[in-house]
């Protein structure tokens, strides 16, 4: 096998195992750790070390080890996290957290700049042309790496079906699932009834060693990179002072545009945030049993995957403004029905639906807005997609944050509201370039190899 696809498998092989394990953890964290709000609150530290993470670690990191040890390395804050699953208390799953955020940039910074230089390496070597290569590589890598959803839920389900602690859903419990839930503890035993601590052992367990295997899978097998060519990458790495990176994502802001995207960024995070906390426990765990979880995340990330590819060919025949708009309706459907819809075990295949097409549109705001980042900031990208990264990570701690303390209505109308207004500033931003350059046809630009958009999934 061809050395440099050897490497792009590794990492790709690498990424899937790894995130088997975190994906899976993740969209359990509302149920499973539900006590005081644990679960969604490690998440909102996560995120929030992730915003600073990113403004800062990556270029300093990458330097200090090396594209191959910085993902190493970084793999291991995400085992951490797996490992305070296992007694999961807020002194083992909060300080987890903050590893596992302070780690993902430098993860994902360190694997695009691995792929790009790999990609360059082969065309040099071959006469091809490096961004045909570049863009092979990342196609690979995110063919192998975005089934990670299906696994890490799927394995979740599996083991937590097994669970005998199941208990006889009532009508009266059904009454606290929903749009109105009650909001204590022990008004739903379904909902606060925890799997066996054998069967959450076990759970742990293959996550803590998927991603062990995929530490020990980059050290062994990944290649270093040659040195010439790293030191190209690492002089591009050392112009950016500490200090300037973090103006310069500021400076951006003067720019009116970036400040019209902030509340569309912002709800990116927001809305992921509502399906894996809110919906995952007050509608899924509550009616269901929280091993039906696993499943109903499968059917999103599935649907999810398909439309980005979908989308991302077909934008340029329709724009991407009948797709935000087709987002936008579809988002505003789900919302309205979950307003209106109590949950109930017959009801089986609502519960799969509404997923299925937050999932659709879930894929026109990664794509799209990432898409449009690039084409209107193309000679600012940098700072432009730190503000892209901030600015979702600020809708993912701010809804997290808040998870707790409200019902789920006032969530869902919220989350509705700044909809709204996302939309009405997308607009102006569409009318401010239509202005500006009157006539000219659509940007049908696409980002390369889409390091920017998943790196706030983590």
């Amino acid at each position: 096998m061809e050395r440099n696809l050897k490497n792009v498998l590794v990492i790709s092989f690498g990424f899937l195992l790894l995130f088997t394990a975190y994906s899976g953890l993740q969209s359990l964290q509302s149920s499973l750790n539900s006590e005081e709000g644990l679960g969604v609150a490690s998440l909102s530290v996560l995120y929030a070390a992730l915003t600073l993470s990113s403004m800062f670690l990556p270029p300093i990191v990458i330097k200090k080890l090396g594209c191959k040890w910085t993902i190493a390395v970084s793999m291991c804050c995400y085992v951490a996290y797996s490992l305070g699953n296992f007694y999961a208390s807020w002194y083992t799953l909060i300080p987890t957290s903050m590893i596992l955020g302070l780690g993902g940039a430098p993860l994902w910074s360190a694997k695009c700049t691995y792929l790009t230089i790999a990609g360059s390496l082969y065309a040099e070597k071959t006469g091809k042309n490096a961004k045909d290569i570049i863009n092979q590589y990342f196609g690979i890598f995110f063919l192998v790496f975005q089934t990670s959803g299906v696994w890490g839920n799927l394995i979740s389900s599996l083991i937590l079906s097994q669970s005998s602690n199941k208990v006889e859903i009532t009508e009266e419990d059904l009454e606290c699932c929903g749009a109105y839930n009650c909001m204590t503890d022990t008004t739903n035993n379904t909902a606060s009834e925890r799997p066996s601590n054998s069967l959450i052992y076990t759970l742990i367990g293959v996550y803590t060693a998927s991603g062990v295997l995929a530490v020990l899978l980059v050290i062994i097998f990944l290649d270093q990179i040659k040195s010439d060519q790293a030191e190209t990458e690492k002089e591009k790495l050392e112009e950016p002072s500490f200090w300037s990176t973090f103006l310069a994502t500021f400076r951006h802001l003067k720019d009116k545009r970036q400040c019209l995207l902030i509340p569309l960024t912002m709800y990116s995070g927001f809305e992921q945030a509502f399906l894996t906390g809110d919906y995952s426990k007050n509608y899924i765990t509550c009616a269901l049993g929280i091993h039906y979880v696993g499943y109903m995340m499968i059917c999103f990330a599935g649907i999810n995957s398909l439309c980005s590819l979908l989308f991302g060919k077909i934008s340029q025949f329709t724009g991407r403004k009948l797709l935000f708009a087709l987002a936008a309706v579809l988002n505003t459907g789900c919302m309205i029905a979950l307003l209106l819809w109590k949950p109930h075990p017959k009801q089986l295949a609502v519960f799969f639906v509404i997923p299925g097409l937050w999932g659709v549109s879930d894929a026109v705001w990664q794509t799209q807005t990432n898409a449009l980042y690039g084409i209107l900031f193309e000679k600012n990208k940098e700072a432009a997609f730190a503000n892209y990264r901030l600015w979702e990570s600020v809708g993912f701690v701010i809804a997290f944050a808040y998870s707790t303390k409200l019902q789920v209505y006032v969530k869902t109308y919220i989350l509705l509201s700044v909809l709204v207004l996302s939309m009405v500033t997308y607009g102006a931003v569409e009318y401010l370039e239509a202005k500006s350059s009157p006539g000219t046809p659509a940007a049908t630009k696409k980002e390369n190899g889409g390091c920017h958009s998943q790196e706030t999934r983590m």
